[in-house]
């Protein structure tokens, strides 16, 4: 199992006070968030994304993209909690590699890729935000294989037979697997309430 370093109490009381500095136009303060998730955030992008999606551009490039981008809109955060500013983050990067995966599949489309989404995603919508900390909490604590076989289920909605193509298995092989993941994960989830 991949588990992620914590931020500690006072890491995250700066984190809220930089992304309060960087609202108000602190350049370094803005670059300060850069160094402080960017790490982070490249280890949880690269356990989320399918294969198809890594081979089109490094992990890396992807993430700091998608934070570079986010970070030019800091002023519409509204600062809720000490993890406000990572789920901003994540969501972008999460967007970014939809963007990615359905790219080739989408190409008559055409979509602003400057702004993150701005509204809740249908995952957000279904869950609630509370429970979308705890189920990215959670998603954290599973395997990669877990992590990634749930990401192509939710965040891409690729079906079993699609999520087996990708993963070089049968759909009844993906499905068992997608089975299998979701029931840890629901674990996990579980075991954060107690």
């Amino acid at each position: 199992m991949t588990h992620t370093v914590a931020m500690t109490e006072s890491d995250l009381e700066k984190s809220v006070d930089l992304l309060r500095r960087a609202q108000a136009g602190d350049e370094e303060a803005c670059n300060d968030l850069l160094a402080r998730y960017l790490p982070r955030l490249q280890r949880w992008a690269s356990r989320k994304m399918p294969l198809t999606v890594r081979t089109m551009l490094d992990t890396g490039d992807i993430v700091q993209e998608a934070m570079v981008r986010a970070l030019r809109h800091l002023d519409t955060i509204e600062i809720r909690s000490d993890k406000t500013l990572e789920v901003y983050l994540k969501r972008a990067i999460s967007n970014r590699i939809v963007d990615m995966y359905r790219k080739p599949r989408r190409d008559y489309e055409q979509v602003n890729e400057e702004l993150p989404a701005t509204g809740p995603t249908a995952l957000d919508v279904a869950i609630g935000h509370e429970a979308r900390e705890r189920y990215e909490d959670a998603l954290e604590t599973l395997s990669d294989a877990d992590c990634q076989i749930i990401t192509m289920h939710t965040d891409l909605a690729m079906t079993a037979a699609q999520i087996g193509q990708e993963l070089g298995k049968s759909s009844e092989a993906a499905r068992m697997a997608l089975s299998r993941a979701l029931k840890r994960l629901v674990v996990a989830m579980q075991q954060q309430t107690k």
